[in-house]
């Protein structure tokens, strides 16, 4: 499934392109959107999207700046343009850039849908290209579990080793070969080689099944039948056959992960996803009390919890004054948990896991923290209650923020720089990232990152609020028209500025003006300029 991402200014735009196509049913998964590209480069590098489509004028970071730099960093994005009449030339300029195509608009979602479906064979070629005579069973079957094959290319490269893969239904199941005793040890030794052998023996005598070695001690067998009933009984008597011999011979433990029986070639992918799935559950169930999580173990509360791009964007750009808000909102789904069940663990030692890496990667400062994990998890036992999951969150917050903080520091020098030259440069309309990653002589998406860890806002944030602090302040003092205004604060366009200024204080330049604003109000605006 290609991931699109779309990169356009207006916000009427990129709702329409995101809430009329039904992305799921067409093969796609949209995977996010910005209004222009700084905003958008972030998100680029985190989400990896398959299909880029960006317009061409944006403000701060145009289309053609985005492009250049995806281009050179990001090589394997097809990038689709959108394109007015009036700009044309710019179009042309960034098909010489290497985009793989635009969009002239207005366009409906049958246009952009059927460019998306070329785009997206044209992706399709050049995988079966390159993997045409790159196949090995391991890695087909490996390819099949990851989803990373098209289902012609997958039965193309079946035929060239001599596979039978066709067949009405599928199921993937994982096994792991372990000690009887795993209490002291959260990673298994390596299997010996008889035992490897056994199991890799016991698995081939299951009839149309293919199998390949996942690590060191686990197996994927990928099943195929005509009858989901009788391949799961297949399956039941396998296992259990083979978990006896494993201990009867070798005195191992056999962990089992299966899912469920699909159809289709590609329901490889999400069966293997289920017994994935399985397999971590199983794993966490035996790090933190198997006995009891199986016990408790609630299924309705899959769901809960699972928006993991809100909160890592919450560690990377969140601060102390969103935090009672940002909290309100998770004790919605806080409070649909079972804290009893051994599922809530293992939710929030999961969200753990992923924001501590997220900060380990992201924030500077993290690298001299080892065995936070453990610490973290040990506090995880003590939580019973949806008020303690919000007030272990807001302590894991702010212990990760201290990282982000003290990674500030460290570039504070370079931030300072940038705000001044903001400060200094504000009123000129075609200032942009490039231009100022030139000035402090750091490449744009290193000066991006940098510069939203280190303030908690964007750059782009940042020169906005500080054009709007002039604004506000022209409007006071000075009898200027609107259109004035908006080219002394760096906007050749009126109807831009007045929209942008809207959104930011809530109302036009002209009730501003009206409203004879007092000192306090321009205090809760500020944002930008009075903060360097």
């Amino acid at each position: 499934m290609k991931k699109i991402m779309l990169v356009d200014d207006e916000i009427l735009i990129r709702e329409n392109i995101r809430e009329c196509i039904d992305w799921e049913k067409e093969g796609f998964l949209y995977c996010g959107d910005a209004p222009d590209g700084e905003l958008a480069l972030p998100i680029i590098e985190a989400q990896l999207p398959d299909i880029l489509i960006t317009d061409i004028k944006m403000p701060f970071m145009n289309g053609l700046e985005l492009t250049s730099v995806v281009r050179q960093k990001f090589p394997q994005i097809k990038i689709i343009i959108l394109s007015g009449h009036d700009d044309f030339q710019y179009a042309q300029k960034a098909l010489r850039l290497g985009v793989e195509d635009y969009c002239l608009k207005p366009f409906s979602a049958a246009d952009l849908l059927q460019l998306l479906r070329s785009v997206s064979a044209r992706i399709d070629e050049e995988l079966r290209i390159r993997h045409k005579y790159a196949y090995t069973p391991e890695n087909l079957f490996a390819d099949l579990c990851g989803g990373l094959i098209s289902t012609a290319a997958a039965y193309e490269a079946a035929a060239q080793l001599e596979l039978q893969l066709t067949a009405p239904y599928y199921a993937a199941a994982i096994f792991t070969l372990q000690p009887q005793n795993m209490e002291q040890s959260p990673e298994p030794p390596p299997a010996s080689p008889d035992a490897e052998a056994l199991l890799a023996g016991l698995l081939k005598e299951a009839i149309d099944s293919f199998i390949y070695k996942r690590s060191r001690t686990e197996m994927v067998l990928i099943y195929k039948g005509s009858d989901p009933v009788q391949m799961n009984q297949t399956l039941d008597d396998l296992c259990a056959a083979a978990k006896h011999r494993l201990r009867e011979s070798c005195g191992l433990e056999l962990s089992v992960s299966r899912g469920k029986v699909c159809e289709r070639l590609q329901g490889i992918h999400l069966s293997y996803l289920e017994a994935e799935n399985d397999r971590m559950f199983k794993q966490m169930s035996r790090m933190h009390s198997t006995a009891m999580l199986e016990a408790y173990y609630d299924p309705s509360a899959h769901g809960v919890l699972l928006d993991r791009s809100r909160l890592v964007q919450f560690l990377k750009s969140g601060d102390h004054r969103q935090m009672s808000g940002f909290l309100l909102e998770l004790s919605k789904e806080l409070e649909q948990m079972n804290w009893n069940s051994g599922y809530a663990c293992y939710l929030m030692n999961d969200i753990t896991l992923e924001l501590v890496q997220t900060a380990k990667n992201g924030f500077r400062a993290a690298a001299g923290h080892a065995g936070i994990l453990q610490e973290l998890q040990t506090q995880l036992k003590q939580i019973s209650s949806s008020d303690d999951g919000l007030q272990y969150l807001k302590q894991l917050y702010e212990r990760l923020w201290e990282w982000r903080s003290e990674g500030a520091d460290k570039h504070r020098e370079l931030i300072d720089r940038v705000k001044q030259y903001i400060l200094e440069q504000y009123d000129k309309e075609q200032l942009s990232l490039n231009d100022i990653s030139k000035v402090v002589r750091v490449s744009p998406s290193h000066l991006s990152k940098t510069f939203s860890q280190a303030t908690g806002q964007t750059i782009t944030e940042f020169l906005t609020a500080t054009r709007m602090d002039r604004a506000k302040e022209l409007l006071k003092s000075t009898g200027h028209k609107t259109f004035e205004i908006a080219y002394l604060v760096g906007y050749n366009d009126q109807h831009y500025f007045s929209n942008l200024f809207k959104k930011v204080t809530g109302m036009t330049p002209m009730e501003f003006r009206r409203q004879g604003n007092t000192g306090e109000q321009l205090q809760t605006f500020r944002r930008g300029a009075g903060n360097a």
